[in-house]
């Protein structure tokens, strides 16, 4: 039985990686902001943990939470979405609200994670997006939120040096049918999940700091 945490699991992907994990006999610790999300979590099987990534305070806490555990996997899916073109600035509390969660969060559990990943030789993985890839750029949809995944990017990649017994990593899921891909996506959460949790399984240190689809393709460009 392998340890997996889950940070940000209430809804969506996370909450789909805890049912996929759980059912699939493994031990899951995940997290969520809020009552709701920790009964989903409790009623699946997970052992549920109240944190907010967005929250500095809330984050200070997550080593004491996981003092003496091994991680096998981990996977930070939190994330928010800012709508947004490059014809106005950002508001100030949309780019805020976009760093605090995608970015800020991850760099703040990557010290206090990290290590418990590498003990066990593990994978930490965190949620990016190909909206995230400088070298192929569509447009300035969701402006804010393109610069939030490209800098978890380098967060993943510059990190990766200091812990080299774990293997970090971004993934992306694709389009998927969830609240921010909204249900023209063309995959469903369950096979992205499915298909990254392959993935996973699959890596090696060679995939150390890289940005993966969800299948496993590494980006040809970032």
């Amino acid at each position: 039985m392998a340890n997996i945490l889950i940070l940000g699991a209430s809804r969506g992907i996370g909450l789909e990686f805890a049912r996929q994990y759980a059912e699939a006999g493994e031990r899951v610790i995940a997290t969520a902001r809020d009552a709701a999300g920790l009964a989903r979590l409790k009623a699946l099987g997970a052992e549920p943990q109240r944190l907010d990534v967005a929250d500095p305070a809330s984050v200070s806490g997550l080593a004491w939470l996981l003092d003496g555990e091994k991680i096998d996997t981990a996977v930070y899916v939190a994330g928010v979405y800012a709508e947004g073109r490059a014809t106005s600035p950002p508001t100030q509390q949309d780019f805020d609200r976009v760093m605090h969660t995608n970015v800020l969060g991850a760099m703040q559990t990557i010290p206090q994670v990290a290590p418990l990943v590498e003990e066990a030789g593990g994978v930490f993985a965190f949620i990016s997006s190909g909206m995230g890839q400088i070298g192929e750029v569509s447009s300035s949809d969701g402006w804010a939120y393109r610069v939030s995944k490209a800098a978890l990017n380098m967060a993943v990649a510059a990190a990766q040096h200091d812990y080299p017994r774990a293997t970090l990593l971004a993934l992306c899921p694709g389009w998927v049918q969830t609240d921010m891909g909204g249900p023209g996506a063309r995959l469903t959460v369950q096979d992205s999940v499915a298909a990254m949790r392959n993935t996973l399984a699959a890596v090696t240190p060679a995939d150390r700091g890289r940005f993966l689809h969800h299948d496993g393709r590494p980006y040809a460009s970032w």
